[in-house]
């Protein structure tokens, strides 16, 4: 049975939006340390008189009637870290991500709705008590009677889901946060496909399987969030993995378990990134998808590449691979859904050698842009 609530009007949505949301940036909670930051990210987006007059929300809000309804993608900031377990600071990607984007392309064709706000101690409402809850509704949205959801997975699937209802042709690019925050977004997007009666598939690249049931007791997190999702695909062979290298188990577990299809890193480098490409839009096609979402755990990139994230691997791709496999992906199926997540700016490996994090974010700045440009193709 479908999940998806009552559509609220389009003066209803907004309101929400302009209660569990922000304008880019603001969706990290800061005080002193980091504001800074914050101020530069709207300089560029808003202009200085905007910032130095304290106008950014206002524009912002502006944009939500004017600007949102024409613009086919949009872009979504869901700056929590509650649901890694190895390094934090996934939290400041959207802001690092937002910025080198802007530095790199500005005609992006796609327009920025801004931060789901974030409480950094919250994951989802299910973990909470109804007296927690109602606490951070006073201090979110000053009343305990709004009764809206509190953690970032929450709110970002309530929007997610109220988005899709709203603009069933606009797609969403994500930036996170790390991975536990593509969970609400993926599943309200293949429920909303499943209302339009869309087949889709998910592409899922990354070192890692993301397929454990729960860690430490907690379902929903950056190595679980996989499998949870599986249960809303159509069947689990429209989901594909692309650059495993780290797991527990040996390989073969995983497809075995689950009934999808896996392509680790060594594969993806004896057969090239062209012919892998090719073997998952045969595959895709035999099962009569449509259109695909995109999720990129920047991590699926070797450490070369990628040392600015939580968990960084070596003996990963090279952005030519995924590229070339995005590519060819993109010519064959719509890409309606799409994420970019893990970017950690301030962590460093102690191996890693390469200045960063300008080098993931130059990275990662590169194959959003594709994403993006991807799907603001009508």
């Amino acid at each position: 049975m479908s999940q998806i609530s009552k559509t609220p009007s389009r003066s209803e949505f907004l309101s929400k939006i302009k209660l569990y949301m922000t304008p880019p940036g603001d969706g990290v909670y800061t005080v002193h340390t980091g504001k800074d930051l914050k101020t530069r990210l709207q300089n560029k987006m808003y202009g200085p008189d905007a910032v130095k007059n304290n106008n950014v929300r206002a524009l912002w809000e502006e944009s939500l009637t004017k600007t949102l309804p024409i613009s086919k993608c949009v872009i979504l900031g869901i700056p929590s870290d509650c649901g890694g377990g190895i390094q934090r600071g996934a939290n400041w990607g959207p802001l690092y991500l937002r910025e080198s984007l802007i530095q790199s392309r500005e005609d992006l064709r796609a327009y920025d709705i801004g931060d789901i706000r974030v409480v950094p101690h919250l994951l989802h409402d299910k973990y909470l008590n109804e007296e927690t809850i109602n606490n951070v509704r006073l201090s979110l949205y000053k009343s305990e009677s709004i009764k809206l959801p509190v953690s970032p997975l929450s709110i970002a699937y309530d929007f997610a889901q109220n988005f899709h209802q709203q603009f069933p042709t606009k797609s969403l690019f994500m930036i996170g946060g790390d991975h536990s925050v593509s969970y609400p977004m993926v599943r309200a997007y293949l429920e909303a496909k499943k209302e339009q009666g869309k087949k889709v598939a998910l592409i899922h690249f990354d070192a890692h399987t993301d397929l454990s049931t729960e860690r430490m007791g907690i379902d929903l997190c950056f190595g679980t969030w996989t499998s949870h999702i599986i249960p809303f695909l159509e069947s689990p062979a429209h989901l594909v993995q692309i650059g495993i290298r780290a797991s527990g188990e040996e390989r073969g577990h995983w497809e075995k378990k689950f009934g999808h299809r896996q392509y680790w890193a060594n594969e993806v480098f004896q057969k090239g990134p062209g012919d892998v490409a090719h073997e998952i839009v045969e595959h895709l096609k035999s099962l009569n998808v449509e259109e695909i979402y995109i999720s990129f755990d920047i991590d699926c990139l070797d450490s070369e590449y990628a040392g600015a994230t939580g968990t960084p691997e070596t003996g990963g791709l090279s952005p030519h691979e995924p590229m070339v496999i995005m590519q060819t992906l993109f010519e064959n199926f719509k890409i309606s859904g799409s994420d970019m997540v893990e970017i950690a700016p301030m962590v460093k490996a102690p191996m890693i050698k390469q200045i960063e994090p300008e080098t993931t974010l130059l990275v990662a700045s590169a194959l959003s842009t594709f994403l993006i440009q991807a799907m603001g193709i009508d």
